[in-house]
């Protein structure tokens, strides 16, 4: 019983490396929330059109695309450190350009390059955070990542509020180009956090492995334990005692990897990636980041015309975001994933048929009717608190823990990629498909 306390206890250094980890991704979400309030600031000085905006917002993930592509064969050659490195330096440039940009085709620049650091982020982060830790606080670890981007988008909407008292030109350009300064820190400080202990042994650096494991384990039988799951992996001997060895190409991984995971995947694995890409595509086609980008359009159609309210409103958002999120990383190892899912899902459901209903009365009514008002702000804080109690950190974590050692770093990264995808067709149709068939209607067909 004694041993079994002391490994269901978490690891006070695990933990502090997880969340060193999943910091990039609170500067990610940063980027997502000041977006939606930058926009509206961004169109007035640029004079730009509906279709450029949703390019604004939508490119991002499609640079994300490329980065997340390439971070999962960057970090299995450099590590999992050093890729978290990279995405800090590459998202303080686009900040930075963001944060200086003259003209559209500047900030459009600034905004792939820092979609480029966005993706090696969203890929390494969750994988650091499981990989680091045990297997009895995994889901608690990796959901880290996804409390980062929540505490960041609530960041983001709360500085549109605060910047947004400065002049046009100023203004924006604050909210922006400020992400560059965490960025910077955040460089540095990763690189006093351990490398992953799985990944030295794939390189064979057993030595190395074995004093961080012994660190981010509570006892010696759990270190031994992870250790020898990890050597059966690389295809080394569990009794292997020796600091360095050489382990084949094959077994790490280098040649073949991506002809084993996508071209001739053995029955097991297309079963992975298939549940890896599923979860991942499906947690962006039910709309959420059109409410995180968009939230002020929905709300203004809902009946809130004010901007200050526009952007109190979303802060709101943000904060129920954060809350659940929060509430989710504490419960999932207890509750299960797919327990959590499936609760997720029908939550989300209703309160998508909610607002559409809601949003149809207000269209077809001369007057403005308070309790529709206040009801589709209801629905629309349920559809993020149900989304982000099951859909959005179980995806995250289940993709990180699905793949075997040897694909996790490329399975991630392809599931992050249509991820991104996802992200970017819903953040650059949005606009447009809601001209063409309303908002109560795309909320329909998100929900079916």
């Amino acid at each position: 019983m004694e041993t079994g306390d002391r490994k269901r206890k978490l690891n006070k250094y695990a933990c502090a490396c997880a969340v060193v980890g999943s910091m990039i991704s609170i500067i990610f979400g940063y980027d997502t929330g000041v977006m939606s309030g930058a926009m509206i600031f961004i169109k007035e000085e640029f004079t730009i059109k509906e279709s450029q905006l949703e390019v604004l917002a939508g490119i991002l993930n499609l640079c994300a695309l490329v980065g997340s592509l390439c971070a999962g064969r960057t970090s299995d050659y450099i590590g999992r450190r050093y890729t978290i490195v990279m995405a800090a330096i590459i998202f303080m440039l686009g900040s930075i350009l963001m944060g200086w940009a003259p003209n559209y085709g500047v900030l459009l620049a600034g905004r792939c390059t820092a979609g480029i650091g966005v993706g090696f982020a969203l890929m390494i982060a969750p994988v650091y955070a499981a990989e680091i830790s045990s297997a009895n606080t995994r889901g608690f670890l990796s959901s880290l990542p996804e409390i980062g981007i929540s505490v960041g988008i609530l960041l983001g909407y709360i500085s549109n509020n605060l910047f947004a008292k400065l002049s046009l030109k100023l203004g924006w350009r604050m909210m922006l180009g400020i992400a560059a300064i965490p960025s910077l820190f955040l460089a540095i400080g990763i690189l006093k956090m351990p490398e992953s202990p799985r990944w030295l042994i794939m390189q064979g650096r057993l030595g190395e492995a074995k004093k961080i494991m012994y660190k981010v384990c509570n006892d010696v039988e759990e270190a031994e334990n992870r250790l020898k799951d990890i050597k059966k992996a690389a295809g080394i001997d569990e009794n292997c005692e020796n600091d360095v060895v050489q382990i084949p190409r094959k077994a790490r991984g280098e040649p073949g990897v991506w002809r084993e995971l996508l071209i001739r995947p053995t029955p097991q694995v297309r079963r992975m990636l298939i549940a890896g890409v599923g979860i991942h595509f499906f947690e962006h086609a039910t709309g959420t980041e059109a409410v995180i980008l968009y939230g002020p359009r929905i709300f203004r159609k809902a009946g809130v015309l004010a901007r200050r309210k526009l952007l109190l409103a979303q802060v709101g958002v943000g904060l129920t975001k954060l809350t659940f999120i929060t509430i989710s990383t504490f419960i999932i190892d207890k509750v299960g994933r797919r327990t959590l899912l499936l609760f997720s899902i029908t939550g989300m459901i209703v309160s998508l048929m909610g607002l559409a209903t809601c949003l149809t009365v207000v269209e077809h009514s001369d007057t403005k009717l308070v309790w529709a008002l206040v009801l589709s702000l209801i629905f629309v804080y349920m559809f993020i608190m149900f989304f982000n109690i099951g859909l959005c950190p179980v995806c995250w974590v289940y993709s990180s823990e699905i793949f075997p050692t040897k694909l996790r770093a490329a399975g991630a990264s392809v599931s992050v990629g249509v991820n991104r995808v996802m992200n970017a067709t819903v953040s650059m149709t949005f606009l447009s498909l809601s001209e063409a068939i309303t908002l109560e209607g795309l909320s329909i067909c998100t929900a079916v």
